[in-house]
């Protein structure tokens, strides 16, 4: 069948060709191959690959639309897409986005530019003064349940449509909106302030008169801004100069890509060589910076002196940036301002916060559609029994109106309520501690969630590092004998004549034998102390750590010497590094003896066991990158003059460039298995004129203009050969505190987990291993680099044959495979246990958010901990912040904070199931209310000839729906079906919940029916009885309907709590007191205005006993009918119970 499928060759379109990097589509040449892909079709349709390119994106899903539309695609919905998408249109026209542009930034004068850009205000707000009160309302009345009430509200103006008091219609409509508008006024309040304290923040401003303070939301582009020490950055700049004087300094980025390590940035050399912060107003100079984009990890821009001869041209790089919300971490630098609020890279990879409605409340809005479907069939029943005649349009008004409690107003406000009383719940929870409840409206989202879509760094792991392993091949070290490596190191070092630590001419003599020894090549096999002292020296020199000293205090005119005996004391050092597994092993070979003391761009330090510092020059640092997975370094040792190239890099990587062995992939396996990180450490030693010649050709080709990055790469890879494999290291990442039996309960609770990160693809796979996020016995398929719609194709059809295993994929592959087989991979995707993405923007984890929402329409719940998961938190469905080490971005802006990971699975099993399952009691049983009472009035007004009159008079009716009844229906919140340590040890329980079973259609139609017959019962009943005493048939029947109702909130609950008993019997008791001082309103309406209710009446037997009769025909049947259903076909739940 495959063959018989054709599929044609991509045209190659010009218009799509530069989105990639054309080096590596030079690599692939598939796509001229139309045999690859036709080995094994992905949609089974010619159709799919006869569209030109252009038509990829939209390829599966247009198909499908093309096929549905037609006038029955109209009709059932589609003129809802057409009205959308059309105000759409005209949202877009109204507030059109001003066009992106490069720019040119003159220093220190921003009334030299351009264009006017947007101001530096942070603006979280949803409403500002004018639009809050419209914006409200429009929010409350695009559900057609508050529509409803607001119609029919309105309708009682008109006198001939007037049943019964203005209070009893807006009253509860007006408690709602004023309940609704104060919660919303407090939030943007809280809100206000927040953005307030940030725009506040003063910084100073560099002008030619000195240094002003200035507020962060007045900062303009072209500003030279000078941000302290712990200072937020306050828009994304240029670094200038800075106080360090290596001309670098270290920012802390957790905000913006939620990556913990500090990353190093380097000023413009131009304005660090400088002699005098002034002079940066004495020279002539612009920035010219690319257009804004959402890219974290690119920029291309040049600095130009003007004023110079000849004029200095300088290439800026991401090195050269300090975006904003990232923080100063090491000295105080200048930078001047290129992109200010909305351009700012943090603010483009934040998505605007939208108003999140629960499952639940769009259940109940289709359901009161259909009951206000079924109350107008009702009272065209009426009008055309009737027989149409008179003003018969007006009585089909007035007999809606009467039948208007079929959809009770008090839905709303119990459901709010019920809201609210979760929350307060779920904050005072002792299990859970510190859990805060930030959005109040979907606490029942917690209990319907499919997908869990969660950050890794700081949310799985705590982030640090513990050095594991070191294996040399046929010795391994674990935790337990890392003092035999020191004790090798510390016997190696003092076999050299131990001198103290001074000039480094005094070590010379002393290290020269122990080089001669070492480098004698692979003829002779060395001693375990040897090679340990090699790898444990390897790992020291091959990274990208810079030690930092706190305390040390610059420009003190000391010596040299003097200033590195006071750096030197261990207490006052801290490592700082891009990667935390490069401190780790940094600070692994501080613990046995080998001490990186002192470092600059030039030059590096160890100090040995005994005291010694020998110092190396560095010649050439290549640094890892994705795509190469290895980093190395070329040192030359200032002692002996021997040059030393050092490598390590994963596994994959350094595999073909070491020397041949038998073990190296054997225990990359098992350490990985364990989940730990391994890095494999390699050597090769170069002669003078082996180096010399390496560096003509490195320096010829960073010259180069075409084609750079490949010509550096390749004379790289020609020292990477032959290489000596000195060790292979372990590192673990610590995971948080019980993520593995929290994600094995999130498992067994039906509940799929993606694992969204920023981070390397290894380091990912070892976590998911590690976490048991892939469980021992899955296999990993590791989604291959992909940059064409040929490769996306046949790695497609690879993964298809793979059958319950884990996915791996990388942002770059993700975003080919999205562009054009969205469909085709989300459907695959959904299907594995679990799936990893890596080397995720914060944007791609929001758009993967959004994808499972379109495609599955499931419930998706985003947990995460930094700034970089803001977006996708506010994404999905429910959003989970940590508040972590990354500070409390994400916290903030979630609609639930913990503290910990593994408190969502209380948060999940126990108050997500039980808000759900008792919001869905609570609003049907408020549904159950309402129609009881509109079968009763339709029962009364089909006996009175059909007329329009009211049964109960309206203070009876908002005391029924309020006073009599709202307790022990409100009581409903505090009802539980299982213990909550029951809901924890049986997870499986909450897989029902997502089915929404506990409110259906079938459900609704069942409490249909008991309204149906209960109210029938109670009026016939009712008029049956009481034929000699007709008068009192209201008092009887309301008498009857409110004990039913008390008796059937008994019935609907499973577990009593003591709040409940004395909400029965208070509202019993109010009803009681009632009927004995309000008997006027218990006449029949206008029929007997002179109807008194007689109190001697109602201790009479026969009121007695009647009314009781009719309570026990209305109640007994359905609590015979519970029981038997009970004993023969048990819910799940009272399985565990009993």
């Amino acid at each position: 069948m495959a063959d018989s499928i054709p599929l044609n060759p991509l045209r190659k379109n010009s218009r799509r060709i530069p989105y990639y990097n054309s080096a590596r589509l030079s690599r692939y040449s598939l796509e001229d191959e139309p045999s690859n892909l036709d080995e094994m079709p992905l949609m089974m349709s010619e159709e799919g690959f006869e569209n030109d390119e252009s038509d990829y994106q939209t390829l599966p899903r247009a198909r499908v639309s093309h096929r549905q539309r037609g006038l029955g695609w109209f009709l059932l919905g589609g003129w809802k897409v057409l009205c959308g998408s059309c105000c759409d249109c005209l949202a877009r026209v109204c507030r059109r986005r001003k066009e992106l542009k490069a720019r040119t930034v003159w220093l220190g004068c921003p009334e030299k530019c351009e264009e006017k850009y947007p101001k530096n205000g942070i603006k979280n707000q949803k409403y500002n003064i004018f639009t809050f009160v419209p914006g409200v309302l429009y929010q409350q009345f695009k559900f057609f349940l508050n529509l409803y009430f607001l119609v029919v509200a309105c309708s009682q103006f008109v006198p001939s449509l007037k049943i019964g008091y203005l209070y009893t219609y807006w009253a509860p409509l007006g408690f709602v909106l004023t309940v609704t508008m104060v919660r919303e006024a407090v939030d943007e309040m809280r809100r206000y302030r927040r953005d307030k304290e940030m725009n506040s923040q003063l910084y100073s401003k560099l002008t030619v008169r000195g240094k002003i303070p200035v507020k962060s939301s007045d900062i303009q582009v072209g500003d030279m801004i000078i941000v302290e020490k712990n200072q937020r950055i306050p828009a994304d700049m240029i670094f200038l100069r800075t106080s360090e004087k290596n001309g670098s300094c270290f920012i802390r980025t957790d905000q913006l890509d939620g990556e913990t390590d500090w990353k190093l940035k380097v000023a413009v050399c131009c304005t660090q060589r400088l002699p005098a912060v002034g002079d940066l107003f004495s020279i002539s100079a612009y920035v010219y910076a690319q257009k804004p984009q959402l890219d974290i990890h690119s920029f291309e821009g040049n600095f130009t002196r003007e004023d110079a001869e000849p004029q200095i041209h300088e290439s800026l790089s991401i090195e050269n940036t300090l975006w904003a919300s990232t923080v100063v971490a090491s000295g105080t630098v200048i930078g001047v301002v290129i992109y200010t609020g909305k351009e700012t890279r943090s603010v483009l990879n934040t998505s605007s916060a939208k108003n999140k409605v629960g499952l639940l409340d769009l259940e109940l809005n289709r359901l009161t559609k259909a009951l206000f479907l079924a109350q107008v069939v009702l009272s065209v029943v009426m009008v055309a029994v009737q027989g149409f005649v008179g003003p018969w349009f007006r009585n089909l008004f007035r007999f809606v109106v009467l039948f208007s409690y079929i959809i009770p107003i008090s839905l709303r406000v119990n459901l709010d309520m019920g809201k609210s009383a979760y929350g307060w719940m779920i904050m005072k929870d002792e299990n859970i501690p510190g859990t805060v409840v930030r959005t109040s409206t979907i606490p029942e989202e917690l209990g319907r969630l499919v997908y869990l879509l969660t950050d890794k760094t700081g949310t799985l792991t705590q982030n640090e590092m513990v050095f594991k392993r070191l294996h040399l091949g046929t010795v391994s070290y674990g935790t337990d004998t890392m003092d035999e490596i020191q004790s090798h190191i510390a016997q190696s070092y003092a076999q050299l004549p131990s001198q103290p630590s001074q000039p480094s001419n005094g070590s010379t003599s002393g290290t020269t034998p122990a080089r001669k020894t070492q480098s004698s090549g692979p003829k002779v096999r060395k001693s375990v102390r040897s090679r340990i002292h090699e790898a444990v020296k390897a790992i020291a020199l091959c990274h990208n750590v810079t030690p930092v000293y706190e305390s040390h205090a610059a420009g003190n005119g000391e010596t040299e010497s003097a200033e590195a005996d006071q750096d030197f004391s261990d207490d006052n050092r801290a490592y700082q590094a891009s990667s935390p597994d490069e401190v780790e092993l940094v600070r692994w070979t501080q613990s046995v003896g080998l001490t990186l003391v002192n470092r600059d761009l030039a030059s590096l330090q160890l100090r040995t066991p005994s005291g010694q510092i020998i110092s190396f020059h560095i010649l050439q640092i290549f640094p890892f990158t994705s795509e190469s997975k290895r980093m190395g370094i070329i040192v030359r040792e200032e002692s002996t003059g021997d040059i030393t190239f050092y490598m390590k890099g994963a596994d994959v990587a350094m595999a073909s460039i070491v020397q041949y062995n038998d073990w190296l992939e054997e225990e990359c396996g098992n350490m990985a298995r364990e989940g730990l990180r391994t890095l494999v450490v390699a050597k090769k030693s170069l002669s003078e004129e082996q180096y010399q010649d390496f560096e003509n050709r490195y320096s010829q080709a960073k010259l180069s203009l075409h084609d750079r990055g490949l010509k550096v790469a390749a004379v790289v890879e020609s020292l990477e050969r032959e290489m000596e494999l000195l060790c292979l290291t372990g590192v673990e990442d610590q995971l948080q505190a019980d993520v593995r039996p929290t994600l094995e309960l999130l498992r067994n609770a039906g509940i799929k987990i993606w694992m969204l990160t920023g981070d390397k693809l290894e380091t990912a796979t070892c976590i998911a291993k590690s976490s048991h996020l892939v469980s021992r016995t899955q296999d990993i398929h590791v989604f291959k680099p992909i940059s064409s719609r040929g490769e996306a194709h046949l790695e497609l059809n690879a993964f298809r044959r793979k059958h319950d295993c884990a996915l791996v994929i990388s942002g770059d592959s993700l975003e080919v495979c999205l562009r054009y087989y969205e469909h085709e991979f989300v459907e695959l995707a959904c299907q594995c246990p679990a799936v990893v993405c890596c080397r995720c923007s914060p944007t791609q984890k929001a758009q993967i958010v959004t994808l499972l929402k379109q495609h599955t329409a499931n419930r998706t719940c985003a947990i995460g901990d930094g700034g970089n998961d803001v977006s996708m938190i506010q994404a999905a469905d429910c959003g989970i912040g940590i508040e972590g080490k990354e500070g409390k971005q994400a916290s903030l802006a979630a609609d639930f904070s913990i503290t910990q990971f593994k408190h969502i699975g209380r948060l999940l099993m126990v108050h997500g199931r039980n808000s759900y399952k008792r919001s869905a009691a609570l609003g049907q049983f408020v549904m159950h209310r309402g129609m009881i009472i509109s079968t009763m009035q339709a029962v009364f007004s089909s006996v009175f000839y059909f007329a329009s009159v009211p049964l109960y008079q309206g203070f009876l009716m908002v005391g029924y729906a309020t006073m009599y009844t709202m307790f022990p229906v409100f009581s409903l919140v505090l009802d539980q079906d299982v213990k909550p340590e029951m809901a924890l040890l049986y997870p499986e329980l909450y897989k029902d919940l997502t089915k929404g079973r506990s409110l259906s259609f079938k459900t609704f139609l069942i409490w249909v029916l008991i309204s149906i017959y209960q109210g029938g019962i109670l009026m016939y009943g009712a008029l049956v009885l009481f034929e000699s005493e007709f008068v009192h048939v209201v008092a009887i029947s309301f008498t009857a309907l409110i004990i039913t109702e008390l008796l059937m909130v008994a019935l609907t609950i499973r577990t009593w709590h003591w709040l409940m008993v004395v909400a029965e019997f208070f509202s019993l008791g109010c009803y009681l007191a009632s009927l004995a001082f309000l008997n006027e309103y218990f006449g029949i309406g206008r029929v007997s205005l002179g109807a008194f209710l007689d109190l001697s009446f109602i201790t009479t037997w026969p009121f007695l006993w009647k009314v009781s009769a009719i309570t026990l025909v209305s109640c007994l049947p359905l609590y015979i009918i519970k029981y038997l259903k009970r004993k023969f076909s048990p819910p799940s739940y009272s399985k565990l119970s009993s």
